[in-house]
């Protein structure tokens, strides 16, 4: 090979490595809402995840949802979807084109339901999805309280303030909320049942879903929810090694990658 033509080479990797790097720190109007987990408080958990993605140039909210420890569920899962709406029209407003929910831990239950809605985005991102009254002993430790809530309603007191079990991460504590309230997040057979949400969610759409090495999940696989959402060439299964609480810090680089192999 002669001179001119390794000198050839060499530029055209230069110009292939400088339009890489572009990418990568410039992605098109791309709108991010991040969901931060149960019994958030501020900074939530997502806040680095949030600083890492504005970095790279997307465009991020990161609403304060009803499932944070200062709200106790005040409104009901419909009414906290219509909060997501909300955030993307924030985003919409900025100049985002292209819109991705993500959410950790009950933000990534929130992210699902959201999608499963109907609601029109480009990607779904769930972290160290968590939330789960359709199984195990999530489903246990709040089904008195749950039939409690199923008891009031059916007795015309869905609207009245009372105590209901709750639980994170083997944790439990007792919230007030309303019947109504209470059981549009716990029951088993409603929103906040993942495999559901998943598998209503009606196209195809970019899905990544991130858990924790230690996480009931894992057990429990890609058929728990993931493979249950319409098949999409760039959707992915990752099982990271670290933290519940730390994933969105901890599979920042993952994140990142994902999406902008996605080419928004």
């Amino acid at each position: 090979m002669n001179t001119k033509n390794v000198s050839l080479i060499a530029v055209l990797l230069l110009l292939f490595t400088v339009a890489l790097h572009s990418a990568a720190a410039a992605p098109p109007d791309v709108g991010v809402v991040l969901l931060h987990g149960k019994w958030a408080t501020l900074p939530t958990h997502v806040a680095d995840l949030a600083r890492v993605l504005s970095s790279k140039g997307f465009k991020v909210v990161t609403p304060q949802m009803p499932w944070a420890q200062s709200r106790e569920y005040d409104v009901d899962y419909p009414a906290a979807l219509s909060e997501i709406d909300a955030a993307v029209k924030s985003l919409r407003d900025q100049g985002a084109k292209r819109i991705v929910v993500a959410g950790h831990s009950f933000g990534a239950n929130a992210a699902l339901a959201y999608a499963g809605s109907g609601r029109e985005i480009d990607a779904i991102i769930a972290i160290a999805p968590g939330h789960t009254p359709d199984r195990g002993r999530f489903r246990a430790v709040v089904a008195e309280s749950v039939e409690k809530a199923r008891q009031m309603i059916a007795d015309n007191k869905g609207d009245e303030m009372s105590s209901f079990g709750d639980t994170n991460q083997g944790r439990t504590k007792s919230i007030r909320t309303t019947p109504k309230n209470y059981f549009s997040y716990f029951d088993p057979e409603g929103l906040g049942a993942m495999p559901k949400s998943a598998a209503t969610i009606r196209k195809p759409t970019p899905f990544l879903w991130i858990v924790e090495n230690q996480s009931p999940l894992v057990k429990a696989g890609e058929h728990y929810a993931f493979n249950k959402a319409p098949k999409h060439p760039g959707s992915k299964y990752l099982v990271v090694t670290g933290d519940h609480t730390d994933m969105p810090s901890t599979a920042s680089s993952q994140i990142v990658d994902w999406l902008l192999s996605l080419g928004f």
